[in-house]
């Protein structure tokens, strides 16, 4: 299934925590939540994010515990 198919159906209220201030880092976790996984060259197509900025903001969010890697794709830290 198609992330950004999967991104237009979601209609439920998402909230950005508190400390994300810089806007890839909003628009990254935004993209990774509402989808049911995106792979590194989902997120730069959708959006238009070169991977070599992509992958800081991956680790940052994924060293915050809000994102996780499963194989090739990053997926919504489960709450605990």
């Amino acid at each position: 299934m198609s992330t950004i198919k999967t991104m237009a159906r979601t209609t439920d209220r998402l909230d950005l925590p508190d400390d994300l201030t810089a806007a890839d880092s909003k628009l990254v976790y935004l993209f990774v939540a509402v989808s049911d996984g995106a792979t590194v060259d989902d997120l730069q197509t959708a959006l238009d994010i070169k991977k070599i900025s992509l992958f800081p903001v991956l680790d940052a969010l994924s060293e915050r515990g809000l994102i996780e890697r499963v194989e090739d794709e990053y997926v919504a830290a489960q709450a605990s």
